[in-house]
């Protein structure tokens, strides 16, 4: 096992503390260590990364159920249309995206280099929510009210954007939780793991059948993630998390700059 590798095993177990820490956000750093430090095809680490994301996130959610955050009854109205989208996307849009896209000159955009930098424009987006951190609360005993068209659209909308990147898109769900079901920001973080956890693991289903999957290597990055999650967990008694927020959205910001650099270059 060479320094890459090791860096890479070591990247699975910090995507859990940056989870475990801040309650979000280290699954953006997924696929990108599957990628570079591990040399995995970035449409087989996209599928990877539902199965850890998802994984995860499940560990978040039982943890918040246990505590009585989750709301149900939001995580089935948002989770239905996105676990539609997003398993119908792994399942028939991805496998037929074209190898080769289109040529800029002689530099010839690829599959490959597509899903890149789309997940490089997401990682942009994820670091700006990050850093601004401007989130609307909602007060603790306002009653939930549902805008259910915008909830499906929302849903669908990020649905797909999982199945293409494969990140669990938490700076999309927990902003549309607390405007269009007016949630409390708690309740919308728990709510969130839950949904994140069902649409990720049915659309990594839709990739079993199309790709091969390494079952040892998946569960082994999966088992040092999910170890994270206590870790960061544990650490979150003695560090402020919204403190940790703003410092790891200049960190992703800095890391989709890499990807476009690395991808155009």
């Amino acid at each position: 096992m060479d320094i890459t590798q090791i860096l890479g095993y070591f990247g699975a177990l910090l995507v859990g503390v940056v989870l475990g820490l801040i309650g979000g956000g280290g699954s953006i750093l997924t696929v990108p260590i599957l990628v570079y430090l591990l040399s995995v095809n970035p449409v087989t680490a996209t599928a990877y990364s539902l199965f850890v994301v998802g994984t995860s996130s499940l560990v978040g959610a039982i943890r918040n159920i246990q505590k009585g955050l989750v709301d149900f009854r939001t995580a089935i109205v948002f989770s239905i249309p996105a676990f539609i989208a997003v398993y119908s996307t792994r399942k028939f849009i991805v496998p037929i995206i074209p190898e080769e896209l289109f040529a800029i000159g002689d530099f010839m955009v690829t599959k490959n280099i597509a899903i890149m930098l789309f997940f490089a424009i997401i990682m942009l987006l994820a670091s700006v929510s990050m850093i601004r951190n401007r989130r609307s609360e909602v007060e603790e005993d306002t009653k939930v009210a549902y805008n259910y068209p915008l909830i499906i659209i929302e849903g669908v909308v990020v649905g797909v954007l999982t199945g293409i990147v494969g990140a669990g898109g938490g700076f999309l769900i927990i902003p549309a939780l607390v405007l269009l079901a007016k949630l409390p920001m708690k309740k919308a973080v728990a709510t969130s793991l839950l949904i994140i956890a069902i649409k990720s693991l049915i659309g990594f289903v839709g990739d079993i059948e199309n790709l091969e999957i390494e079952w040892f290597f998946l569960l082994t990055f999966t088992c040092l993630s999910v170890i994270g999650i206590f870790i960061g967990i544990y650490l979150s008694k003695f560090i402020e998390g919204k403190k940790l927020k703003k410092g790891f959205g200049w960190f992703v910001l800095l890391m989709a700059v890499y990807i476009l650099w690395k991808e155009l270059s």
